[in-house]
């Protein structure tokens, strides 16, 4: 099989340990992860040959973040290496009424300064068959914009199935760059698009028709992002296939998950999952995007199977700590199957 590239930032997390707020930490948790990282790791544990392109520093930090993909068995060798540090972003985890807060300190990271030219492209994508990025990578700076645009152009030469996640950041978007005119003419290239109802508005100014999601709660109905499937489609006709996530957030500690997907004739949408208690939310969008193109490449001519499968992966994912999504393709499919009773595997 062909290889999956994915391309963006990893970075180092820093959290107080458990629940602990930062005023309380004296000491914080180390996992290293970035929305196109995690992707990566949940192919790999779908054993999907895949490689992460980045830019790392030449430091010890860099080696460490090389390192964790490798050991989670992506693909590390079109790595760019320079600059001076790498990006880091503290989380503090919510609770219950208390949602979790992010702080990035990514400035000036090796990433962030990566230019076009920096990445041999049409070496990465000499055996690929897919090429993924989000919205986080032209968010960090201009030249990580124009790098993925680089990125994908080569990509629609080859031939290869490009995907985005839209994953609209208010904290980034720092550099002055045209938000709107950047995503749309990066977007433009994409088959599949993935976003929520925010992605869509402040990305493009996108609306579902008669929602506030705010106020929702458990009760997101499947029906109510038609519209913005449709929507988005009619601006970006390359696109094949446009994926909405569904979360109803009753706290920080219980949500509601599920998904829905529109290929231009009709909309596949999938059981909703009471996720009652939750471990870690961070990575929940990468892990449905992981399992979505896992499920794409396995299933080709059956969406809503790709669409479960994608579901169930990233609602395991709100059980585990840190970034990544490290679940196996059976206890997805266990899932999918209905059997969501946790009871120990002997």
């Amino acid at each position: 099989m062909k290889k999956v590239v994915t391309f963006g930032e990893i970075m180092l997390r820093l959290s107080p340990p458990g629940f602990s707020r930062f005023s309380q930490a004296n000491q914080f948790d180390v996992v290293y992860g970035g929305g196109e990282s995690n992707v990566a790791v949940s192919l790999a544990n779908y054993n999907i040959p895949v490689d992460f392109v980045t830019r790392l520093p030449e430091n010890d930090l860099g080696l460490c973040a090389m390192m964790e993909m490798r050991k989670r068995g992506v693909g590390v060798d079109h790595i760019a290496y320079g600059g001076d540090r790498l990006g880091i972003y503290f989380l503090e985890t919510g609770a219950v009424s208390r949602g979790s807060k992010v702080v990035y300190d990514r400035a000036h990271s090796a990433m962030a300064e990566i230019q076009p030219g920096m990445i041999d492209w049409k070496t990465v994508f000499a055996d690929a068959q897919w090429f993924h990025w989000t919205g986080i990578t032209p968010a960090i700076s201009q030249g990580a914009a124009d790098a993925c645009l680089e990125a994908v152009k080569v990509a629609r030469e080859m031939g290869i199935t490009i995907s985005t996640d839209l994953n609209y950041r208010k904290k980034l978007w720092k550099y002055g760059g045209d938000r709107e005119k950047i995503m749309t003419e990066l977007t433009s290239y994409c088959d599949i698009i993935l976003g929520n109802e925010e992605d869509a508005e402040k990305h493009f100014g996108i609306k579902p028709e008669g929602l506030d999601i705010t106020t929702q709660g458990e009760h997101v109905k499947a029906e109510a992002f038609l519209s913005v499937c449709k929507q988005m489609m009619a601006k970006f006709p390359n696109a094949k296939k446009v994926i909405t996530t569904l979360r109803g957030s009753i706290s920080a500690s219980h949500n509601t998950w599920a998904g829905v997907l529109y290929d231009g004739n009709k909309m596949y949408d999938t059981r909703q999952y009471q996720i009652t208690h939750i471990v870690d939310r961070v990575g929940g969008g990468d892990s449905f995007m992981g399992g979505l193109i896992y499920g794409l490449l396995t299933y080709p001519n059956d969406d809503q199977n790709a669409l479960d499968f994608a579901v169930a992966a990233s609602c395991l994912k709100h059980t585990i700590k840190g970034d990544a999504n490290l679940v196996t393709i059976d206890e997805v499919e266990k899932l999918m199957g209905g059997d969501a009773s946790g009871r120990v595997s002997r």
